[in-house]
């Protein structure tokens, strides 16, 4: 799956958040697609995205650059899809002190059932400190798709760890300060991954009012800069996309009526 390199790309993209990129040339071409995870360095370090299973000793190698794997406590994701975390197993094994941290819908519908350890099951707003580091679980359903959604925000340094929000295509620098929305506009065009709904701005925009300086991104590269406008940018197409389909009578109104995951 991945290509021709063997080793993973590792970069420090905040004090102590370190991106780890595999780029994939067959996927969007030819500027291909990256698939990263993202290490929380802290007294109890944790993994954002596990990878896929054939990806797993490439993200074993790069953590290894900073800490034992052995070491990692906590394992976490943005939902329950193969290269998100695939290689969750892998790591429980590896790591014989680690869980799995995700909101109650998660661990409920997904990973209560497919961990090989009871994960830990967090609410809302719920903070997990790792010492050094503190990460607030956000349910965000459907941004950008599955029910289960999540993100974390790393209080400390600002980060927002976004999962597939703002996905692009392309490789190139770990950390820009550029444009990030346009991008991630054209690769929406491209394979219509978000599922867009009436919900989706103001979800995106309670992520705004976080204030992030950096913007830990899935797929494509991470940014610096202003993180809150560049969400209340997305979240203002995402709702011009619903109200001209509303108006259309392409699509009915989706996600009025999904329970609070608190």
């Amino acid at each position: 799956m991945a290509d021709e390199r063997t080793q993973a790309a590792f970069d420090e993209i905040a004090d102590g958040i370190y991106r780890i990129s595999v780029h994939v040339s067959e996927i969007g071409p030819p500027a291909g697609f990256t698939f990263n995870q993202f290490l929380v360095d802290a007294d109890e370090p944790l993994l954002f995205h596990t990878g896929p299973k054939a990806m797993f000793p490439l993200i074993v190698e790069a953590v290894a650059k900073v800490r034992r794997p052995d070491e990692l406590r906590w394992i976490s994701f943005g939902h329950y899809e193969s290269d998100e975390c695939g290689s969750m197993n892998l790591w429980l094994d590896v790591a014989p002190h680690s869980q799995v941290a995700a909101n109650e819908w998660a661990c409920m519908l997904s990973i209560a059932d497919q961990a090989a350890r009871p994960p830990r099951t967090m609410i809302d707003g719920e903070i997990l400190d790792l010492g050094g580091k503190r990460l607030r679980l956000l349910t965000t359903p459907h941004v950008p798709h599955n029910w289960e959604s999540q993100m974390l925000f790393e209080e400390t340094t600002g980060t927002l760890l976004c999962g597939d929000l703002f996905s692009h295509f392309g490789d190139g620098r770990a950390l820009v300060e550029d444009d990030i929305v346009g991008p991630a506009i054209e690769f929406e065009d491209a394979v219509h991954q978000s599922s867009l709904s009436a919900t989706s701005g103001a979800t995106i925009r309670r992520l705004a009012d976080l204030e992030p300086t950096t913007l830990a991104i899935m797929h494509g590269r991470s940014f610096r800069g202003d993180g809150s406008a560049a969400l209340r940018q997305i979240a203002e197409e995402y709702d011009r996309r619903v109200s001209e389909a509303l108006d259309e009578g392409l699509v009915a109104v989706a996600g009025a009526g999904c329970p609070d995951p608190t």
